[in-house]
């Protein structure tokens, strides 16, 4: 089990963490005279130097009244981070007089040792995860360089000359997003996967949900289709045996197959006691009459109408594996395995409705917002984000509930995802129910199997 321990660093340089000086080292600097700074009186002080052929001024504004620092301007050579020759000023918005610490403010707590930090990966907890100006103040790089390599290894990925450096740089940037976040204390936390070097334009690809306003067809809903009026505290239709591995859908918007494919099978299982593979690919290459767009973009109702038109759907064992592109029809090769009777879509932001629904009738096919790149780089936790949208126009992602539960008192839909288990937790989310949180239960329905 996990337990409270301690690393150290002694702060010498070098080492894991540094002080960073926001103050220039006022040496030398002669004073010039009072001005006018913010409205307020401030003392200034000036220093001139030549280095090389370039002249540099650096000019210090303290407070009159207090001696706090207002603002440091630098004409020249950026003396507290270092940079090329330009010009630079800090404004101090805010200043607090340095704390005066003692020994004991570093001691050990009683009954704990301290130690370096365990395990592999040691120089990139002690690099920017915990001193991330280290990386802009001191250019420390070598994490990134780290990160990058392992994870080309990982994800097997051998990127030509002209492409590896602004691939690289993509990836730092997303790096440092993900250490951002998970300082921050969240609910959840972040890590580097597959998708760490992909751009955004490239991840707004995989997003492929198209909301239509409007009747959507099938059955209207009734709470007669429910029999109970009550629920477990926690459900996993994984346990009982009525979902698929988790699949890739690369870079191409055909995650509405995913959740229609998802609710189908759950219900055939929940039906014959079998589990069968559906081809995401055979609605991919085929529903484009009836409005989905194969790689970009659709909706599952419209996937239903097309099962209803034409007979019900194929296993991806006779149709052919997910291919991750636009092909050519092969419906009038291949059997039907399932037929469904009709499709039912449940009543928009209905939480209590949707507990039961997916209780009863299985796992159940819903839209997300998935824009925000907290969700890209979900690794584990309650996932809740704020800025999430749950109105039907911010939905831009289909994925399949598969079960529900509550942990430290956080209640959350179980969600299956089509971004491979090099994602999230072996590529299942666990969705925040607070506040119908990314509109889980905005575009939620289930399938009648024949």
């Amino acid at each position: 089990m996990n337990k409270v321990t301690c690393f150290k660093s002694d702060g010498a340089e070098g080492a894991a963490v540094e002080t960073t000086n926001i103050l220039p080292d006022l040496t030398g600097f002669q004073f010039v005279g009072v001005e006018v700074i913010n409205n307020m009186k401030a003392n200034t002080f000036q220093l001139v130097n030549t280095v090389g052929k370039k002249v540099n001024t650096y000019t210090f504004w303290a407070s009159a009244e207090d001696n706090r620092p207002m603002r440091y301007e630098m004409m020249g050579y950026d003396s507290l981070i270092g940079s090329h020759y330009d010009k630079y000023y800090v404004d101090y918005d805010t200043f607090v007089a340095p704390a005066v610490f003692t020994d004991k403010d570093f001691s050990v707590p009683a009954g704990m040792s301290c130690e370096d930090f365990p395990g592999p990966g040691q120089s990139r907890h002690q690099a920017v995860e915990i001193e991330p100006i280290r990386e802009f103040v001191h250019h420390y790089s070598a994490h990134v360089d780290d990160h990058f390599e392992t994870f080309k290894k990982v994800h097997n990925k051998d990127y030509k000359p002209h492409e590896h450096e602004p691939r690289k740089h993509v990836f730092r940037q997303n790096l440092r997003y993900i250490n951002s976040k998970n300082r921050a204390g969240l609910s959840y936390t972040l890590s580097v996967n597959h998708l760490a070097a992909h751009t955004e334009k490239e991840m707004k690809l995989m997003r492929g949900f198209r909301y239509t306003h409007g009747n959507r067809g099938g059955s209207t809903f009734s709470r007669n289709m429910l029999r109970g009026t009550s629920v477990p505290d926690q459900w996993d239709w994984r346990i009982i045996g009525a979902v698929t591995p988790v699949k890739d859908q690369a870079i191409c918007g055909s995650c509405w197959s995913f959740g229609t494919t998802g609710t189908i099978e759950g219900a055939n299982f929940l039906k014959t006691g079998k589990l069968v593979r559906l081809s995401q690919q055979e609605l991919v290459d085929c529903s484009w009459g009836f409005g989905n767009n194969g790689c970009d973009g659709g909706e599952d109702f419209r996937a239903y109408k097309y099962l209803l038109a034409n007979g019900g759907l194929s296993s991806e064992e006779l149709y052919r594996p997910y291919q991750a592109i636009d092909s050519t029809c092969l419906k009038d090769k291949v059997q039907n395995v399932v037929q469904i009777s009709n499709y039912t879509i449940l009543p928009q932001g209905d939480l209590n409705t949707l507990k039961l629904a997916l209780f009863e009738k299985g796992p159940i096919s819903v839209a997300i917002d998935a824009s925000h790149k907290s969700l890209s780089f979900y690794a584990n936790g309650i996932y809740y984000e704020p800025e999430c949208s749950s109105d039907p126009d911010g939905l831009d992602h289909a994925v399949l509930a598969v079960g529900y539960g509550s942990l430290n008192g956080q209640n959350y839909w179980l969600v299956k995802n089509s971004w491979s288990t090099y994602w999230g937790n072996d590529g299942y989310v666990l969705m925040s129910q607070k506040d119908n949180n990314c509109g889980v239960a905005t575009a939620a329905s289930f399938v009648q199997i024949k």
